[in-house]
């Protein structure tokens, strides 16, 4: 390369380096002509695609972005944290900010279907404290379904057997109280508004957990033959386990073998 080609080179690096200081310093101009004009940009939660009403919001539907401060709408959410799990109140549109007045927790407002999973059934079941751990159970709560069942008859012909229906079975509600709803109503008596902490209520006969299709027919059976064949234990929140067991009778309870009668000799 001569040197009247390396000159030329280096006027065209230069002339581009100029030519990018410039588009810079405009862009820059321009930036702030339209802050001053719309205000600082802020980021705000925008939905990504059309929300329905009564739809949980989730993270794929939204997205953040930088808006002018002159759009921004009164009450948006500017994270995504706050929006993300909720329930839209109202259809949102694609490109529409999410408002904090337009989502809301699952709850009694939303009732209690967004909070039965995929595949899975909502089912009242009756209780009571000996049947229901105290009453001390809560909506979140884990446990197992335990049923005591009369085979048989009647008379010696009947046994009874006890046997474990449904093990980690979440509960949705107890009563009325469901889950994600605050613990607490309102009560006018005299005249004054009471607010009444409804943990401390235990007066509820049902529970509502979460089931199977199929698990739901065996329950309804139990009901409809024995209400109150069915009992309830209570886990900790972290224990998921599932264990294998077999009925229990009389026989095992007193710890008895069963005998098996031996045919005769030569048969």
């Amino acid at each position: 390369m001569n040197k009247n080609e390396t000159l030329t080179l280096w006027l065209s690096v230069g002339a581009a380096l100029f030519a990018v200081v410039l588009i810079y310093s405009y862009t820059q101009e321009k930036s702030m002509e339209v802050s001053k004009a719309f205000g600082v940009q802020t980021a705000v939660v925008v939905a990504k695609e059309n929300i329905h009403e009564m739809q949980t919001v989730q993270e794929d539907m939204v997205e953040l972005q930088q808006v002018p401060e002159k759009f921004i709408q009164p009450g948006f959410a500017g994270q995504m944290e706050e929006v993300v799990g909720l329930v839209a109140l109202a259809p949102i549109r694609k490109g529409e900010q999410v408002l904090k007045n337009k989502v809301i927790k699952p709850g009694v407002e939303t009732g209690l279907s967004l909070q039965v999973s995929p595949g899975k059934r909502a089912i009242t079941l009756p209780m009571d404290e000996i049947r229901g751990v105290a009453r001390l159970l809560k909506p979140g709560d884990r446990i197992d379904i335990i049923a005591a069942l009369s085979v048989g008859k009647g008379g010696a012909s009947q046994e009874k057997y006890i046997k474990t229906l449904l093990q980690d079975v979440v509960i949705l509600a107890t009563g009325p109280q469901i889950v994600h709803e605050l613990p607490r109503l309102h009560e006018e008596v005299g005249g004054e508004d009471y607010i009444i902490n409804t943990r401390r209520k235990n007066n509820f006969n049902t529970i509502t957990v979460e089931a199977s299709p199929r698990e739901v027919q065996n329950l309804i059976y139990i009901i409809d033959t024995d209400p109150k064949a069915l009992f309830f234990s209570l886990r900790h929140p972290s224990d998921n386990g599932l264990n294998t067991l077999h009925h229990v009778n009389l026989k095992n309870v007193l710890g008895a073998q069963t005998v098996v009668p031996r045919k005769p000799a030569g048969q």
